[in-house]
């Protein structure tokens, strides 16, 4: 007997919820981009789950019409590890914001990713607190005036892929809301990624921080600090009147140069599949702050021990037992 095999389309994956975020906010590009990324996949909507914590990002599973869970603050991969754990047969997303994701959810991120769970975890940076209307969150600048830093924010931002790749984070990604190829292009291959994946995505708050990422994102500055990488290629951008280049230093650090002055041996060629960690994550440094040359795509991409692999589901308890159990007394033993 033949099966048919269905085809998908992006309707298929746009729920009726009203979508409701400020007029311009980055996050309809990237809801966009996802929901028109998702029938590449093939799986049913049924057996896809989006998981969400708090904050503007947080809405994103309503928007979806897969199954869905809007957690508490910070728990985002904490759910998302019960569900891989338990159904491996689903394919699973994490939605999280800067604040939620490396604030009060910055356990839970580092455990997920070093454990190598599988599932996907969309980062939504925006360098600031939105949702509660403008406070510093753990990625805004040091010096971000804000509501809750009216002197300045005086606290080192994490940069989210030097923090993955510290974690050992088996697939970690940065891309852009304002560009739909790359960021389509980011998502498929985290997609394909056995394990975690980690993509950070630059987005754009209109109302209280924005333009913070125009120097990637605008056209009289995007050719000029986006820093493409591009697996097995020389690490080499801007344009043609303005080539320049990373290069390894003498003291083993990264720089970047003028192309015309670099020596072409010390030219980084991108490798996201080495084992070791520290060139991506050198790579990963060359910008403190998205207002300047900042790499973008794929740092890191290798394969290792998926979390739970290996282990046999739990055995579910009969509801004899189960009763049994939670009637037993104050005190009881689990075998």
């Amino acid at each position: 007997m033949s099966t048919v095999e269905t085809t998908y389309t992006k309707a298929d994956f746009q729920s009726d919820a009203e979508t409701r975020w400020c007029p311009g906010c980055g996050d309809y590009a990237i809801l966009a981009a996802v929901q028109g990324f998702m029938p590449e996949l093939g799986i049913p909507p049924e057996q896809i789950v989006f998981v969400s914590g708090i904050g503007c990002a947080g809405r994103f599973s309503y928007y979806m019409d897969t199954y869905g869970m809007h957690g508490i603050h910070g728990r985002g991969p904490a759910l998302a590890t019960g569900l891989a754990t338990a159904r491996e047969d689903l394919s699973i997303w994490v939605v999280t914001g800067d604040g939620d994701a490396l604030s009060i959810g910055g356990n839970h991120l580092i455990h997920a990713l070093r454990r190598n769970v599988p599932v996907n975890i969309l980062l939504f940076n925006n360098q600031i607190y939105g949702l509660t209307k403008g406070q510093a969150s753990p990625t805004s600048e040091r010096g971000k005036v804000t509501k809750s830093t009216p002197f300045g924010s005086s606290d080192a931002p994490f940069n989210p892929v030097s923090l993955a790749l510290g974690a050992d984070a088996s697939f970690v990604a940065r891309t852009l809301d304002k560009d739909k190829k790359h960021l389509a292009a980011t998502l498929r291959a985290a997609a394909a990624h056995p394990g975690a994946s980690l993509v950070e995505i630059y987005q754009n708050c209109p109302v209280f921080n924005d333009g913070a990422f125009a120097e990637l994102t605008d056209k009289d500055h995007a050719a000029l600090n986006q820093i493409r990488l591009v697996a097995g290629e020389p690490v080499v951008f801007g344009p043609e009147d303005r080539r320049r280049a990373v290069v390894h230093g003498a003291d083993g650090d990264l720089a970047i140069v003028d192309l015309a002055a670099a020596d072409e041996a010390s030219i980084v060629v991108h490798d996201p599949t080495r084992e070791n960690p520290a060139l991506a994550f050198a790579l990963s440094r060359l910008a403190s702050h998205p207002d300047g040359p900042t790499p973008i795509g794929v740092f890191r991409d290798v394969e290792r021990h998926v979390y739970a692999s290996d282990t046999p589901p739990p055995a579910v308890p009969s509801a004899e037992q189960l009763d049994g159990l939670l009637h037993a007394g104050d005190t009881w033993t689990v075998a």
